[in-house]
Protein backbone atom coordinates (compact mmCIF):
# COMPACT_ATOMS: atom_id res chain seq x y z
CA UNK A 1 0.00 0.00 0.00
CA UNK A 2 1.46 3.10 -0.91
CA UNK A 3 2.10 6.16 1.61
CA UNK A 4 -0.78 7.99 2.26
CA UNK A 5 -1.29 11.24 0.67
CA UNK A 6 -1.20 13.18 3.81
CA UNK A 7 2.72 12.75 4.35
CA UNK A 8 2.81 14.39 0.78
CA UNK A 9 0.87 17.80 2.52
CA UNK A 10 3.13 17.27 5.05
CA UNK A 11 5.78 17.96 2.77
CA UNK A 12 4.08 20.17 1.25
CA UNK A 13 3.80 22.46 4.35
CA UNK A 14 7.14 22.31 4.79
CA UNK A 15 7.58 23.88 1.19
CA UNK A 16 8.29 27.40 2.23
CA UNK A 17 11.93 28.45 3.04
CA UNK A 18 12.64 28.20 6.54
CA UNK A 19 13.36 31.65 8.53
CA UNK A 20 17.05 31.62 8.07
CA UNK A 21 19.06 31.84 11.72
CA UNK A 22 21.00 35.66 12.14
CA UNK A 23 24.61 35.24 10.03
CA UNK A 24 27.49 36.44 12.12
CA UNK A 25 28.35 37.74 8.27
CA UNK A 26 25.82 40.20 8.26
CA UNK A 27 26.94 41.70 11.36
CA UNK A 28 30.05 42.08 10.25
CA UNK A 29 28.97 43.87 6.86
CA UNK A 30 27.55 46.02 9.07
CA UNK A 31 30.74 46.76 11.41
CA UNK A 32 32.76 47.03 8.29
CA UNK A 33 30.46 49.97 6.46
CA UNK A 34 30.09 51.75 10.03
CA UNK A 35 33.83 51.51 10.21
CA UNK A 36 34.35 52.58 6.31
CA UNK A 37 31.84 55.56 7.54
CA UNK A 38 34.14 56.71 10.49
CA UNK A 39 36.85 56.12 8.10
CA UNK A 40 35.37 58.86 5.50
CA UNK A 41 34.64 61.46 8.49
CA UNK A 42 38.74 61.34 9.32
CA UNK A 43 39.58 61.38 5.54
CA UNK A 44 37.23 64.37 4.94
CA UNK A 45 39.34 66.18 7.71
CA UNK A 46 42.70 64.85 6.01
CA UNK A 47 41.96 66.75 2.70
CA UNK A 48 41.56 69.99 4.68
CA UNK A 49 45.22 69.90 6.40
CA UNK A 50 48.56 70.54 4.97
CA UNK A 51 49.54 70.02 1.54
CA UNK A 52 52.65 68.88 2.51
CA UNK A 53 54.35 65.61 1.73
CA UNK A 54 53.45 64.42 4.90
CA UNK A 55 50.15 65.78 4.84
CA UNK A 56 49.28 63.78 1.48
CA UNK A 57 50.92 60.65 2.88
CA UNK A 58 48.99 60.64 6.00
CA UNK A 59 45.93 60.97 3.87
CA UNK A 60 46.75 58.39 1.06
CA UNK A 61 47.43 56.25 4.20
CA UNK A 62 43.91 56.24 5.16
CA UNK A 63 42.38 56.42 2.13
CA UNK A 64 44.31 53.01 1.81
CA UNK A 65 42.77 51.73 5.07
CA UNK A 66 39.33 53.08 4.09
CA UNK A 67 39.84 51.34 0.34
CA UNK A 68 40.79 47.47 2.58
CA UNK A 69 37.59 47.93 4.60
CA UNK A 70 36.04 48.50 0.91
CA UNK A 71 37.37 45.25 -0.29
CA UNK A 72 36.55 43.72 2.53
CA UNK A 73 32.64 44.53 2.39
CA UNK A 74 32.54 43.31 -0.88
CA UNK A 75 34.20 39.88 0.12
CA UNK A 76 31.54 39.25 2.97
CA UNK A 77 28.92 40.26 0.58
CA UNK A 78 30.05 38.46 -2.05
CA UNK A 79 30.08 35.27 0.52
CA UNK A 80 26.61 35.77 1.37
CA UNK A 81 25.33 35.98 -2.15
CA UNK A 82 27.15 32.53 -2.59
CA UNK A 83 25.64 30.83 0.72
CA UNK A 84 22.18 32.46 -0.36
CA UNK A 85 22.67 31.01 -3.88
CA UNK A 86 23.64 27.88 -2.64
CA UNK A 87 20.86 27.51 -0.38
CA UNK A 88 18.44 28.15 -3.40
CA UNK A 89 19.72 25.47 -5.03
CA UNK A 90 19.96 22.85 -2.47
CA UNK A 91 16.15 23.94 -2.15
CA UNK A 92 15.52 23.37 -6.01
CA UNK A 93 17.12 19.92 -5.69
CA UNK A 94 15.09 19.13 -2.65
CA UNK A 95 11.82 20.21 -4.11
CA UNK A 96 13.04 18.00 -7.67
CA UNK A 97 12.99 15.29 -5.47
CA UNK A 98 9.76 15.82 -3.80
CA UNK A 99 8.35 16.01 -7.18
CA UNK A 100 9.27 12.95 -8.46
CA UNK A 101 7.83 11.59 -5.49
CA UNK A 102 4.66 12.96 -5.68
CA UNK A 103 4.44 12.58 -9.07
CA UNK A 104 5.22 8.44 -9.06
CA UNK A 105 2.61 8.29 -5.91
CA UNK A 106 0.30 10.23 -8.31
CA UNK A 107 0.95 8.24 -11.31
CA UNK A 108 0.18 4.84 -9.66
CA UNK A 109 -3.47 5.85 -8.05
CA UNK A 110 -4.20 6.85 -12.34
CA UNK A 111 -2.40 3.82 -13.11
CA UNK A 112 -5.08 1.69 -10.77
CA UNK A 113 -7.62 3.70 -11.94
CA UNK A 114 -7.28 3.23 -15.59
CA UNK A 115 -7.00 -1.19 -14.78
CA UNK A 116 -10.37 -0.50 -13.04
CA UNK A 117 -11.26 0.52 -16.68
CA UNK A 118 -14.78 1.83 -17.84
CA UNK A 119 -16.99 -0.20 -15.75
CA UNK A 120 -14.29 0.31 -13.25
CA UNK A 121 -16.71 2.70 -11.01
CA UNK A 122 -19.27 -0.08 -11.31
CA UNK A 123 -17.06 -2.49 -9.73
CA UNK A 124 -16.28 -0.37 -7.00
CA UNK A 125 -20.02 0.43 -6.44
CA UNK A 126 -20.76 -3.69 -6.28
CA UNK A 127 -17.62 -3.86 -4.09
CA UNK A 128 -19.73 -1.84 -1.54
CA UNK A 129 -21.04 -3.66 1.52
CA UNK A 130 -24.96 -3.78 1.20
CA UNK A 131 -26.69 -0.59 2.31
CA UNK A 132 -23.51 1.33 2.10
CA UNK A 133 -23.84 5.15 0.39
CA UNK A 134 -21.65 5.61 -2.32
CA UNK A 135 -21.94 9.38 -2.86
CA UNK A 136 -19.77 9.89 0.50
CA UNK A 137 -16.59 7.61 -1.07
CA UNK A 138 -16.98 9.85 -4.94
CA UNK A 139 -16.43 13.03 -2.58
CA UNK A 140 -13.39 11.62 -1.28
CA UNK A 141 -12.24 10.29 -4.63
CA UNK A 142 -13.08 14.02 -5.90
CA UNK A 143 -11.44 15.38 -2.90
CA UNK A 144 -8.20 13.03 -3.78
CA UNK A 145 -7.78 14.18 -6.86
CA UNK A 146 -8.25 18.00 -6.85
CA UNK A 147 -5.71 17.69 -3.77
CA UNK A 148 -3.04 15.67 -5.82
CA UNK A 149 -3.78 18.24 -8.44
CA UNK A 150 -3.17 21.76 -5.94
CA UNK A 151 -0.04 19.74 -4.70
CA UNK A 152 1.34 19.17 -8.34
CA UNK A 153 0.68 23.22 -9.20
CA UNK A 154 2.32 24.25 -6.18
CA UNK A 155 5.43 22.25 -6.59
CA UNK A 156 5.61 23.73 -10.37
CA UNK A 157 4.97 27.35 -8.64
CA UNK A 158 7.47 26.92 -6.44
CA UNK A 159 10.19 25.34 -8.46
CA UNK A 160 9.39 27.94 -10.94
CA UNK A 161 9.72 30.73 -8.12
CA UNK A 162 12.90 29.16 -6.66
CA UNK A 163 14.36 29.19 -10.54
CA UNK A 164 13.94 32.50 -10.52
CA UNK A 165 15.13 33.34 -6.87
CA UNK A 166 18.41 31.27 -8.49
CA UNK A 167 19.06 33.19 -11.13
CA UNK A 168 18.78 36.34 -9.79
CA UNK A 169 21.15 35.66 -6.88
CA UNK A 170 23.43 34.43 -10.10
CA UNK A 171 23.09 37.78 -11.46
CA UNK A 172 24.27 39.01 -8.43
CA UNK A 173 26.46 37.01 -7.61
CA UNK A 174 28.33 37.74 -10.76
CA UNK A 175 27.74 41.95 -10.10
CA UNK A 176 29.40 40.85 -6.49
CA UNK A 177 32.23 39.57 -8.58
CA UNK A 178 32.71 42.71 -10.76
CA UNK A 179 32.19 44.87 -7.41
CA UNK A 180 35.57 43.18 -5.70
CA UNK A 181 37.56 42.98 -8.89
CA UNK A 182 36.54 46.96 -8.91
CA UNK A 183 37.97 47.52 -5.36
CA UNK A 184 40.74 45.15 -5.02
CA UNK A 185 42.08 47.13 -8.31
CA UNK A 186 41.67 50.41 -6.38
CA UNK A 187 43.33 49.09 -3.62
CA UNK A 188 46.57 48.07 -5.55
CA UNK A 189 46.79 51.62 -7.00
CA UNK A 190 46.13 53.08 -3.38
CA UNK A 191 49.31 51.12 -2.26
CA UNK A 192 51.80 51.86 -5.14
CA UNK A 193 50.94 55.81 -4.95
CA UNK A 194 51.54 55.54 -0.76
CA UNK A 195 55.04 53.92 -1.38
CA UNK A 196 55.61 56.08 -3.85
CA UNK A 197 54.65 59.29 -2.08
CA UNK A 198 56.75 57.24 0.98
CA UNK A 199 59.64 57.67 -1.49
CA UNK A 200 58.86 61.02 -1.98
CA UNK A 201 59.07 61.91 1.42
CA UNK A 202 62.12 60.02 2.21
CA UNK A 203 64.04 61.36 -0.25
CA UNK A 204 63.15 65.07 0.74
CA UNK A 205 63.58 64.12 4.55
CA UNK A 206 67.11 63.29 2.88
CA UNK A 207 67.44 66.15 1.18
CA UNK A 208 66.51 68.25 4.53
CA UNK A 209 69.11 67.06 6.08
CA UNK A 210 71.86 66.93 4.24
CA UNK A 211 71.13 70.45 3.30
CA UNK A 212 71.27 71.21 7.10
CA UNK A 213 74.36 69.82 7.12
CA UNK A 214 75.77 71.79 4.16
CA UNK A 215 73.99 75.28 5.66
CA UNK A 216 75.75 74.25 9.31
CA UNK A 217 79.02 73.79 7.09
CA UNK A 218 78.46 77.15 5.57
CA UNK A 219 77.99 78.50 8.71
CA UNK A 220 80.77 77.28 10.37
CA UNK A 221 83.38 78.35 6.95
CA UNK A 222 81.35 81.86 7.55
CA UNK A 223 82.62 82.24 11.46
CA UNK A 224 86.06 80.60 10.97
CA UNK A 225 86.65 83.36 8.38
CA UNK A 226 84.74 85.74 10.48
CA UNK A 227 87.71 84.76 13.42
CA UNK A 228 90.58 84.86 10.90
CA UNK A 229 89.66 88.66 10.07
CA UNK A 230 89.21 89.42 13.75
CA UNK A 231 92.03 88.00 14.34
CA UNK A 232 94.00 89.71 11.48
CA UNK A 233 92.34 92.89 12.63
CA UNK A 234 93.38 92.68 16.43
CA UNK A 235 97.01 91.42 15.64
CA UNK A 236 97.42 94.75 13.16
CA UNK A 237 95.23 97.16 14.58
CA UNK A 238 97.63 99.66 16.00
CA UNK A 239 100.17 98.64 12.76
CA UNK A 240 98.09 98.88 10.40
CA UNK A 241 98.86 100.43 6.89
CA UNK A 242 99.03 104.44 6.98
CA UNK A 243 98.00 106.72 4.26
CA UNK A 244 94.60 108.13 3.18
CA UNK A 245 91.39 105.98 4.37
CA UNK A 246 89.19 104.13 2.39
CA UNK A 247 86.56 105.96 4.37
CA UNK A 248 86.32 108.35 1.81
CA UNK A 249 86.11 106.59 -1.28
CA UNK A 250 82.88 104.80 -0.36
CA UNK A 251 80.30 104.57 -3.51
CA UNK A 252 83.81 104.69 -5.94
CA UNK A 253 85.60 102.10 -5.58
CA UNK A 254 86.27 99.95 -8.92
CA UNK A 255 84.67 96.53 -8.91
CA UNK A 256 87.50 93.80 -8.50
CA UNK A 257 86.66 91.91 -11.50
CA UNK A 258 84.13 92.30 -14.26
CA UNK A 259 80.99 90.30 -13.93
CA UNK A 260 77.35 90.69 -12.03
CA UNK A 261 76.49 89.94 -8.32
CA UNK A 262 74.94 86.57 -8.40
CA UNK A 263 74.13 85.99 -4.47
CA UNK A 264 73.67 89.62 -2.91
CA UNK A 265 75.42 90.65 0.81
CA UNK A 266 73.03 88.99 4.03
CA UNK A 267 72.37 85.50 5.02
CA UNK A 268 70.82 83.35 2.70
CA UNK A 269 67.27 82.08 3.44
CA UNK A 270 66.86 78.56 2.01
CA UNK A 271 63.04 78.64 0.31
CA UNK A 272 62.26 75.30 0.87
CA UNK A 273 63.47 74.50 4.38
CA UNK A 274 64.14 78.09 5.58
CA UNK A 275 67.56 77.63 6.79
CA UNK A 276 69.41 80.66 7.24
CA UNK A 277 73.17 80.97 6.58
CA UNK A 278 75.42 83.97 6.94
CA UNK A 279 76.97 85.79 3.70
CA UNK A 280 79.03 88.41 4.74
CA UNK A 281 80.11 89.55 1.14
CA UNK A 282 78.62 89.28 -2.41
CA UNK A 283 79.21 86.72 -5.09
CA UNK A 284 80.13 87.97 -8.44
CA UNK A 285 79.71 85.64 -11.66
CA UNK A 286 82.82 86.17 -13.69
CA UNK A 287 84.33 84.96 -16.63
CA UNK A 288 86.64 81.78 -15.64
CA UNK A 289 90.38 83.10 -15.95
CA UNK A 290 89.28 86.77 -15.38
CA UNK A 291 92.06 88.77 -12.84
CA UNK A 292 90.90 89.88 -9.20
CA UNK A 293 92.33 93.17 -8.48
CA UNK A 294 92.44 95.22 -5.24
CA UNK A 295 90.18 97.55 -4.82
CA UNK A 296 92.34 99.65 -2.53
CA UNK A 297 96.12 99.92 -1.64
CA UNK A 298 97.22 98.01 1.59
CA UNK A 299 98.99 95.39 3.54
CA UNK A 300 98.11 91.51 1.94
CA UNK A 301 97.54 89.86 5.77
CA UNK A 302 96.41 86.64 4.35
CA UNK A 303 97.20 84.95 1.00
CA UNK A 304 96.89 81.34 1.46
CA UNK A 305 93.97 78.76 0.96
CA UNK A 306 90.72 78.52 3.56
CA UNK A 307 88.79 76.07 4.26
CA UNK A 308 85.60 76.27 2.59
CA UNK A 309 86.41 79.59 0.30
CA UNK A 310 89.51 77.76 -1.57
CA UNK A 311 92.52 80.35 -2.53
CA UNK A 312 91.91 83.32 -0.31
CA UNK A 313 93.90 86.97 -0.05
CA UNK A 314 92.98 89.54 2.59
CA UNK A 315 93.67 92.75 2.13
CA UNK A 316 94.13 95.59 4.92
CA UNK A 317 93.70 99.07 4.28
CA UNK A 318 94.04 102.35 6.00
CA UNK A 319 91.34 103.09 7.93
CA UNK A 320 90.46 100.07 10.29
CA UNK A 321 89.05 98.18 7.03
CA UNK A 322 89.97 94.72 5.31
CA UNK A 323 88.63 93.46 1.71
CA UNK A 324 88.61 89.74 0.73
CA UNK A 325 88.99 87.75 -2.11
CA UNK A 326 87.94 83.98 -2.31
CA UNK A 327 86.94 81.53 -4.28
CA UNK A 328 90.49 82.03 -6.50
CA UNK A 329 91.94 79.71 -8.91
CA UNK A 330 95.47 80.66 -7.68
CA UNK A 331 97.08 84.16 -5.46
CA UNK A 332 99.34 86.43 -7.15
CA UNK A 333 100.14 88.09 -3.97
CA UNK A 334 101.87 87.00 -1.04
CA UNK A 335 101.11 87.88 3.04
CA UNK A 336 103.37 90.51 4.09
CA UNK A 337 103.49 92.27 1.02
CA UNK A 338 102.06 95.55 -0.31
CA UNK A 339 99.30 96.26 -3.18
CA UNK A 340 98.55 99.06 -5.31
CA UNK A 341 94.95 99.86 -6.24
CA UNK A 342 94.09 97.70 -8.83
CA UNK A 343 96.78 95.27 -8.35
CA UNK A 344 96.38 91.97 -9.05
CA UNK A 345 95.93 90.05 -6.45
CA UNK A 346 94.56 86.78 -8.50
CA UNK A 347 92.73 84.67 -10.78
CA UNK A 348 88.47 84.05 -10.93
CA UNK A 349 86.86 80.74 -11.65
CA UNK A 350 83.30 80.86 -12.40
CA UNK A 351 83.23 83.07 -9.55
CA UNK A 352 84.62 85.47 -6.93
CA UNK A 353 82.96 86.29 -3.50
CA UNK A 354 84.04 89.43 -1.96
CA UNK A 355 83.96 91.15 1.27
CA UNK A 356 84.78 94.52 2.95
CA UNK A 357 85.02 95.04 6.39
CA UNK A 358 85.41 98.27 8.43
CA UNK A 359 85.89 98.09 12.12
CA UNK A 360 85.56 94.61 11.84
CA UNK A 361 82.20 95.11 11.07
CA UNK A 362 81.29 93.07 7.33
CA UNK A 363 79.40 95.55 4.93
CA UNK A 364 77.85 95.59 1.84
CA UNK A 365 80.64 95.82 -0.57
CA UNK A 366 77.68 97.45 -3.44
CA UNK A 367 77.19 100.23 -1.14
CA UNK A 368 81.16 100.77 -1.63
CA UNK A 369 81.69 100.44 -5.45
CA UNK A 370 80.90 101.76 -8.31
CA UNK A 371 76.96 101.67 -9.66
CA UNK A 372 77.36 99.42 -12.64
CA UNK A 373 76.04 100.12 -16.06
Amino acid sequence: MRAPLVVVALLLAALPLAAAEPDPRVADLERLRGEIAKLQSRLAKAQQRTQSLAGELDKTSLQLQLQERRVEEAHTARTLAQDRTANVAAEVGSLETRLVRVRADLRGRLSGLYRLGRAGYLRLLLALAPGQDVFPAMRQLRYLARRDGELLANFHETRARLAVEQGTLGAERERLEGWVRQEEQRRAVLATTRAHQADLLARAERERRSLETKSGALAEQAQKLSNLVAFLYGRTANSGPTGQSIAGFRGVLDWPAAGRVSVPFGPRLDPRYGTRVPHHGVDIATPSGSEVRAVFPGKVAFAAPFQGYGQTVIVQHAGRAFTLYAGLTETRAAAGGVVSLGQVVGVAGDSLYFEIRIDNRPEDPRLWLREQR
